[in-house]
């Protein structure tokens, strides 16, 4: 809830209807399909995403990757065949390699599910091409992170969040 200073009444009209529900309401008001499909994107925004301490840097880091990975899903016409597609900062580091360098660096998960309404999920069976190709360029082009991995549980018993 909202802090007692503020006085305040929080009204949600919406809060007993599932995501899917909602979206119904949306399109019988004929709104943007845009605003419709957008995916679901937690109230304590991407800090959620970030097991463990949320530093400027790991926010910095989970919003690259996260990009790279919806934007990836837009331009490869994936994006509406997944119900809700994310990237999660775990608190582990890996050994790498660049050049003739060994690095420890942040890895990084990205997980894409199916579902309708959210209270149960299937992992999406993105084509390994696009995987592939998302997972070279986050470690290519966001600095500190130099492994990717792709979460495949399904909920139950995982949830679609990691927090």
């Amino acid at each position: 809830g909202l802090p007692e200073v503020m006085r305040l009444k929080i009204i949600e009209p919406l809060n007993s209807l599932f995501k899917d529900e909602v979206r119904r309401i949306g399109k019988a008001l004929d709104m943007s399909t845009n605003i419709l499909g957008r995916h679901p994107f937690p109230g304590p925004g991407l800090g959620i995403r970030i097991i463990g301490e949320v530093t400027e840097e790991k926010i910095r880091i989970l919003q690259d990757v996260d990009d790279l990975f919806v934007e990836g899903l837009k331009n490869n016409g994936l994006y509406d065949d997944v119900w809700q597609a994310l990237a999660v900062l775990l608190p582990v580091q890996s050994v790498g390699v660049m050049g003739d360098e060994r690095t420890y660096e942040n890895v990084v998960v990205l997980r894409a599910v199916g579902s309708t309404d959210g209270m149960t999920a299937d992992w999406s069976h993105l084509p390994y091409e696009f995987l592939a190709k998302v997972s070279n360029d986050i470690i290519n082009r966001v600095k500190g992170v130099n492994r990717v991995v792709y979460d495949i549980s399904s909920k139950p018993p995982s949830t679609i969040e990691w927090e």
